[in-house]
């Protein structure tokens, strides 16, 4: 899939991943990965937000499924998926600065602790 094309005096040149610094990045890849997996995130199961997918479901049968036809729709764009960096059956995740499981929606504590210490050593400086 081409994600940039440069056209000078000596050729055309393709980009086969998204350079880094491109200031509509972001935004341009987050209509390639909804376009590419649209059906399935109005189905309700899936929640896309630029590099991050996530899968939920009921029960397990439902979600191995899912994932069989996430991964199936991703595949002709040829992504590349670090296994350490995906986690699969998890009742409870943090997304986004946020607690998400099943039940709740909580703020991450952690991140709760970093802003006002962020903010108390600001007040230090001045």
């Amino acid at each position: 899939m081409i994600v940039l094309r440069i056209i000078c005096h000596m050729g055309i040149y393709e980009y086969t991943r998204m350079p880094l610094d491109i200031q509509n990045e972001p935004a341009h890849f987050q209509r390639m990965m909804d376009a590419i997996l649209h059906k399935e995130i109005l189905e309700g199961w899936m929640v896309v937000y630029i590099y991050d997918i996530i899968i939920y479901s009921d029960t397990w049968e439902e979600y191995v499924p899912y994932i069989d036809r996430a991964l199936s729709k991703c595949t002709p764009i040829n992504p590349k998926i670090s296994l350490k960096k995906c986690n699969f059956g998890q009742q409870e995740l943090l997304a986004l600065g946020h607690k998400v499981s099943g039940v709740s929606l909580d703020i991450d504590q952690n991140k709760v602790e970093e802003v006002l210490l962020n903010q108390y050593q600001r007040e230090l400086k001045r």
